[in-house]
């Protein structure tokens, strides 16, 4: 989705930039299986989470020609129908696969609107707003992502049980964030965290949602790393 609306805007400036918030070796195959002819940058210390308040993936900012943030971090398409998997079969309910077709469809549709017409799409909402759904960061956060860099650099010098401490510590003061969590949760063979593990923690959530739904006109209730740039940015 994301190399479609890349090759039909590229030519007006609008850039695509992804970022895989994981370990060098475990998201490289997926973005050379994928060979997109965006940008597609491994971030395995989390800098893009912490600098934007990103807790699961995929979600995505808008940032405008000016550096702005037009809609601040929100999920890129994506709906909680995974949580009515059979998971002796492995099969969704149609109604909730088709739910997450129409989902990302009006989440794809609104960025190709603000692709054509930037500041004038109805999908940018005003500064007030946007400051709004801004998640406010606490020290709890920033300690967290402190801890979890610390693991990162461990794990890198071969201290694999310090590292998991750091981790366990930075999942601690930061629940919320699915994202430091997946670095040490146990993985399958496709090397994703989704496992019983996985399942435990997305059961714990009771009615609170995983991905929290896109605030767009139809798309409801709330439930790639990507960063997508206006026209005019030509970055």
């Amino acid at each position: 989705m994301w190399q479609a609306v890349f090759d039909d805007f590229k030519d007006r400036g609008f850039v695509v930039l992804a970022v895989a918030m994981d370990q060098p070796d475990a998201a490289r195959p997926w973005i050379e299986a994928a060979a997109p002819t965006y940008p597609s940058l491994i971030d395995r210390d989390h800098h893009v989470a912490d600098l934007y308040g990103m807790v699961n993936v995929p979600q995505a900012v808008w940032i405008d020609e000016q550096g702005i943030i037009v809609r601040p971090p929100e999920t890129a398409g994506s709906t909680d129908g995974f949580r009515e998997m059979d998971r002796q079969t492995f099969t969704v309910p149609e109604a909730a696969i088709a739910e997450r077709v129409r989902i990302k469809a009006l989440y794809f549709d609104a960025v190709r609107d603000w692709a054509s017409r930037g500041a004038d799409s109805p999908h940018v909402p005003p500064p007030a707003a946007r400051s709004a759904r801004l998640a406010p960061g606490t020290p709890a956060i920033a300690l967290a992502h402190a801890h979890f860099r610390l693991g990162q650099w461990l794990l890198r010098d071969g201290r694999m049980d310090e590292a998991q401490a750091q981790f366990a510590e930075a999942v601690r003061l930061h629940p919320d964030s699915w994202n430091m969590w997946r670095q040490s949760a146990a993985k399958d063979p496709r090397g994703l965290a989704a496992g019983p593990e996985f399942w435990a923690r997305v059961d714990a959530l009771g009615e609170r949602p995983y991905y929290r739904s896109v605030d767009l006109a139809g798309a409801g209730a709330d439930g790639d790393a990507a960063t997508p740039h206006s026209p005019g940015s030509r970055r």
